[in-house]
């Protein structure tokens, strides 16, 4: 018993502090991709890029060159460790060493490739802005009205991550689950749901896109990132009329609830118990 608790207490710590992990790298990825760059646009600090320097001779400028290979590399990093885990023989592999810390180590690597991405990053300030906003009064508004849809958009994606399982996404479910003896969370899910969430890994596709491209004045190596991480989201959205209806439904639901508490519950747990029955006829 005593052997049971100690390892339920490792496993739980071991959670908690990949979770503190997970909420600092955020933070640090929020600062990183769009209070950094708007606020240098906002305080004119340093330069982003030399718009007095042609194309022909940046580009072939060792600096620019050796700022963006290390910026690929780095994208490189991030996106290989990102797809191979969670590749399905991967994912079995982990899960017979790691058990319930197997979506734990997931999120650490995740998290730990974001720190070595943002740390090791080289702004490529030898080259001309693909754009940028300098003509008053938009130099001033332009900044203030991309930082306002920044915050937004953020707003929105922290809003849309309390809405789905975040606590299965991160790990902490899972460990839950096995110091109380219940095995698998997902195998209290609805096939439905399962389906949704095998599909839907990345849920803030469109604020991303919004976040990553909406600046000021774009430079080369955000250029690099914002057009890697695009494609990245958009090669792993697969989402189809399935999933979006079971999708719209599930946010009916919980309009529902908000709006009027006790109705919702009702109509939740009806659509839950006709869910179940039709479960078991199959």
């Amino acid at each position: 018993m005593a052997s049971v608790s100690v390892r339920g207490c490792a496993l739980c710590g071991a959670a908690l502090l990949n979770v503190a992990f997970v909420f600092v790298t955020g933070a640090d990825f929020i600062r990183f991709v769009s209070f950094r760059a708007i606020y240098h646009n906002i305080t004119g600090e340093s330069t982003l890029c030399q718009d007095s320097i042609p194309w022909s001779v940046a580009l072939q400028d060792s600096s620019v060159l050796g700022g963006l290979v290390v910026d690929l590399g780095l994208l490189a990093l991030f996106t290989t460790q990102h797809s191979l885990l969670s590749r399905w023989p991967v994912k079995q592999a982990l899960q017979s060493v790691l058990g319930p810390l197997n979506r734990t180590a997931y999120c650490f690597a995740t998290a730990l490739a974001l720190q070595i991405l943002m740390k090791y990053w080289q702004p490529v300030t030898s080259a001309p802005c693909l754009w940028s906003v300098r003509q008053a009064p938009w130099s001033i508004w332009f900044p203030l009205l991309c930082f306002s849809l920044h915050f937004l958009c953020w707003a929105i994606i922290c809003s849309i991550l309390m809405l789905v399982d975040y606590a299965e996404l991160l790990g902490i479910k899972q460990v839950y689950y096995e110091c109380l003896g219940l095995g698998d969370p997902m195998s209290y899910k609805s096939p439905n749901a399962q389906r949704l969430l095998s599909h839907l890994r990345h849920p803030v596709c469109l604020e991303l896109g919004v976040v990553l491209w909406l600046l000021p004045a774009l430079s080369l190596d955000r250029l690099l990132l914002a057009g890697t991480l695009s494609a990245y989201l958009t090669l792993a959205h697969s989402l189809d009329k399935q999933d979006l209806a079971y999708l719209c439904v599930q946010i009916n639901s919980k309009m529902q609830l908000l709006a009027d508490p006790q109705r919702g519950i009702g109509t939740t747990m009806s659509t839950t118990n006709g869910n179940n029955s039709n479960n078991k006829e199959k």
